[in-house]
């Protein structure tokens, strides 16, 4: 790919959240294999945007906040929340993973985790017909139990495994920190961003159409090509 002389290219570098290990333990010791290759890149000239996968995370936490709520009524955590948890401490992971290969290698560059909101279509034909699951497995009996008390959640029986919930996968429409991320670039940071596909977003029309949170999964590809 041709570019202007002295311009450095950008690059999107998507981590899979299954590459990311299956606990933090695991997870720092994949990011520290990963910023090696990730320096290397930008050695090479090359400015990068770094996103990742979260499934794994994101379910060890709603599992975890389900066992809590179940066992002493810790309240239970919205998924947009659960979203953003996992994009903290991927991102957390990253900085401290890459800051310490730039040590090795005396460099004083600079990384940055954004938690990165996505705009969706509340329109979005996903958010009538859910079929991302999500969470622990449950009997049948706990899962219509749990439909009854709160009609907008589906459950659905999953490959003999037991029932899951299941949300909408909407399409992504806008990157909310868009300006935040470029800005960051501009100034020379390694920039983590758009992690999961992002935390779904409607605009509130009720609320001067600020954004609120929204139970759906983006889909982390497309949210990386939209990145």
């Amino acid at each position: 790919m041709s570019k202007p002389y002295g311009k450095p290219d950008r690059i999107v570098v998507a981590l899979g959240g299954n590459a990311l290990g299956n606990n933090p333990v695991e997870q720092i010791e994949a990011v520290s294999n990963t910023a090696h290759a990730l320096l290397g890149l930008i050695e090479q000239g090359n400015e990068i945007i770094i996103t990742h996968g979260n499934g794994p995370q994101v379910g060890m936490i709603q599992n975890a906040f389900a066992a809590a709520h179940d066992a002493i009524g810790t309240p239970e955590m919205p998924l947009p929340e659960c979203g953003a948890m996992s994009q903290g401490y991927i991102g957390y992971h990253l900085q401290q993973g890459i800051g310490r290969e730039m040590h090795k290698r005396y460099k004083r560059w600079h990384a940055a985790t954004v938690v990165t909101q996505i705009e969706c279509d509340p329109d979005d034909p996903a958010f009538k017909n859910p079929t991302k699951p999500i969470g622990p497995f449950y009997t049948e009996e706990q899962a219509k139990e749990f439909m009854a008390e709160d009609p907008s959640k589906v459950f659905i029986e999953d490959s003999g495994r037991g029932w899951r919930r299941v949300v909408a996968s909407p399409d992504p429409k806008k990157i909310v920190e868009a300006d935040s991320i470029l800005n960051l670039l501009d100034n020379e940071f390694i920039v983590i961003a758009c992690g999961g596909g992002g935390i779904p977003v409607v605009r509130d029309y009720e609320n001067k159409g600020c954004y609120k949170g929204v139970p759906a999964v983006i889909d982390k590809d497309l949210g990386g090509e939209l990145l």
